[in-house]
């Protein structure tokens, strides 16, 4: 049986992470996905969330295979959406996952759906049933992984300086 688990990142872990984080912006660069391919995610956006508490790992034999930030309150990046709009009271707070990556030795193993079921779980915990989550237009390979995870379409918000687009997700769960 394989032993996977999710826990909070510790500051020993950010070398993993930035390691994975890199895997993750080559393979973007090499599918012609434009998404992370200007530095961002950097280390000090890394460090920060795992300062936070916000960053969680997806271990697999003792080895970390997966990260991801999970923030929750109000996402100043969701604000504004365009084409579309959100489920629910505008002033409800909520959970948003972002800087998914899974470690390139570890791909095609389904553990991105793994990482998002897990990150649901800590959703509930944290008292959250809505859930949001973002990607680049060009990245189909996570469309499909956030559709497989139950996430509706709901429109177009904006990431960043320049700003860039990214088709938004939204989940309400039931608690």
């Amino acid at each position: 049986m394989t032993t996977t688990y999710l826990r909070q990142a510790k500051t020993t872990d950010l070398p993993v992470i930035m390691k994975i984080i890199n895997e993750a912006k080559a393979y973007l660069k090499q599918q012609n996905v434009d998404q992370w391919q200007h530095g961002y995610p950097e280390q000090s956006d890394l460090s920060a969330d795992v300062a936070a508490g916000d960053n969680y790992v997806l271990v697999r034999y003792d080895v970390i295979v997966a990260t991801a930030t999970l923030l929750h309150g109000i996402d100043e990046n969701y604000k504004v959406i365009e084409q579309g709009s959100w489920r629910g009271d505008p002033a409800a707070t909520y959970t948003s996952i972002h800087r998914i990556a899974v470690a390139a030795g570890y791909r095609g193993q389904h553990l991105s759906e793994t990482l998002i079921t897990n990150l649901l779980t800590v959703s509930l915990q944290l008292g959250y049933n809505d859930v949001r989550i973002d990607t680049h237009p060009e990245n189909l390979g996570m469309q499909h992984v956030i559709k497989q995870n139950g996430f509706d379409y709901r429109g177009i918000i904006y990431m960043h300086e320049p700003k860039e687009p990214r088709y938004a997700y939204q989940l309400t769960l039931n608690a």
